[in-house]
């Protein structure tokens, strides 16, 4: 599964999308380098039911923003990414499904 799906999957279980849930994140605090990653989980699985794959690519997402190594990006396989910049603004708004 690629970053930007596990993301997707994320927006389809919760019903927001990516960037609403780092808004609250955010708005929690969770950005602050202090705050280890279980915090977050913790709070995704209490609020949204998220499990740790999916809960880890938020995490990724507070912690460093929208941007993924290029590792995968344009390679073969079940990981792959089209890009190396997310899009958290929600499936149906997303340019390269267009």
């Amino acid at each position: 599964m690629s970053f930007q799906a596990y993301l997707d999957a994320v927006e389809t279980k919760t019903g927001k999308t990516p960037r609403e849930i780092v808004d609250e994140a955010t708005a929690r605090g969770y950005v602050d380098p202090s705050v280890k990653a279980g915090v977050i989980l913790e709070w995704l699985k209490d609020e949204y039911d998220l499990g740790r794959g999916h809960g880890m690519a938020i995490v990724h997402v507070v912690k460093n923003g929208p941007t993924i190594s290029t590792k995968h990006v344009g390679t073969s396989g079940p990981h792959t990414d089209a890009s190396d910049t997310l899009w958290l603004d929600g499936k149906a708004t997303d340019p390269a499904r267009a």
